[in-house]
């Protein structure tokens, strides 16, 4: 299973958004690397919902429930979807401040692609992510 990071800004599709929603598509990414990493993601691959612009935090966890397809929201017909369902929250949202205090976060993509909507996170980060995040529920 792969890891993953998505972002959205809180004030257009918030945490408690998508929890309420239960389910929805992550619609809307047109840049050519977090489309290549859609693209990648396999149904039941786990990703960090992050707030980007306002809050900038890592707040939950969702998994991919249908792998890539066509965006319907793009007219021209190239961008591709998926579908993610929330998990839980974090029990401590893990700030971009925090990650970026943290030297062993300096390859991920957060950091290093700090504009990319989708980003993959590699084994390592996940667990220290979550070990920053306290335990779970």
């Amino acid at each position: 299973m792969a890891h993953w990071l998505i972002k959205s800004e809180p004030s257009v599709y918030s945490w408690d958004m998508f929890v309420k929603d239960k389910k929805t598509s992550w619609t809307g990414v047109r840049n050519a690397q977090a489309a290549i990493n859609l693209k990648a993601m396999k149904t039941g691959d786990l990703c960090f919902f992050y707030h980007s612009n306002e809050g900038k935090e890592i707040v939950g966890i969702a998994k991919v429930t249908k792998t890539a397809y066509l965006d319907p929201t793009d007219k021209a017909g190239k961008a591709v979807t998926v579908d993610v369902a929330p998990v839980e929250p974090l029990k401590k949202p893990v700030t971009l401040a925090d990650i970026k205090a943290e030297p062993r976060f300096k390859e991920l993509g957060l950091v290093r692609q700090s504009r990319l909507s989708v980003s993959p996170v590699s084994d390592e980060h996940w667990k220290l992510i979550l070990k920053m995040a306290g335990p779970s529920k």
